[in-house]
């Protein structure tokens, strides 16, 4: 029998609590993502995903509670730190320079190839390999311009600008919301594809059959408090914490 190390943790997140003013919404928050792993972290709106990113991403002013990324502590870091370290972000509201075009805003998110610890190299990105990635973009040629395409559109070049920063792990926040479903498919390959590659993903998602169809592993939020932890399958089968936590 083959004895086979785990992989390596790329996110450790410990005791998180985050504030907007005085509103406390995110309660002692711990998760961790390995390398090549697609977690999805879920809940409803409302639960606190999305500032789970934010806090992450250093973007709340208050906030504490440890961070690591590949080991190295971010907590106290800038989000432009912590971008040039490794963590991409895909935010909800997609952010596109909508008066440059494709080309200038991939090449917006440019960074240097990096190199796992072990010095072997991460994925690295290129505009060639994004158009291979997301055809529509390619179909639309590099000198459209972002405020001329669509939603669903404007969520690929935000995925492949954060691409072209060749990060180690990217929080991907709520990529089925709002979108056409034929876009919806392309994202869920989008997503296998990247994993195949070697590339994490952290997911904020409530839509659970998107999350079945890309995730490792899950961890369900609530009013800012990590209820439940375990695999796809293991979430799939408990109908409790499913209609507790995720059903609308």
């Amino acid at each position: 029998m083959i004895h086979r190390e785990p992989p390596p943790t790329l996110l450790t997140v410990e005791g998180l609590n985050a504030w907007y003013g005085a509103a406390h919404i995110l309660f002692d928050v711990g998760f961790e993502v390995k390398r090549g792993e697609v977690v999805a972290l879920m809940g409803r709106n409302g639960a606190g995903k999305s500032t789970t990113f934010k806090a992450l991403m250093g973007l709340l002013e208050r906030r504490k509670g440890t961070v690591k990324l590949m080991g190295q502590d971010i907590s106290g870091r800038s989000p432009s730190q912590i971008a040039r370290m490794g963590l991409g972000f895909v935010p909800e509201d997609r952010r596109i320079f909508t008066d440059l075009t494709i080309a200038e805003n991939l090449e917006v998110g440019r960074q240097a190839a990096r190199r796992w610890p072990d010095d072997s190299p991460a994925p690295e990105w290129t505009p060639q390999k994004l158009y291979d990635l997301f055809p529509n973009l390619k179909e639309m040629g590099p000198d459209r311009l972002g405020g001329r395409m669509s939603g669903g559109e404007q969520q690929m070049l935000t995925v492949s600008r954060t691409l072209m920063g060749n990060p180690y792990l990217v929080l991907l926040d709520e990529p089925s919301e709002g979108v056409a479903p034929v876009i919806v498919e392309q994202m869920a390959h989008m997503i296998l594809a990247l994993k195949s590659q070697g590339v994490s993903i952290l997911l904020s998602e409530q839509n659970v059959h998107f999350a079945e169809l890309v995730s490792d592993r899950a961890y369900v939020l609530e009013k800012g408090q990590i209820r439940f932890s375990g695999t796809m399958a293991e979430l799939a089968a408990n109908e409790e914490v499913r209609r507790s936590y995720l059903t609308v």
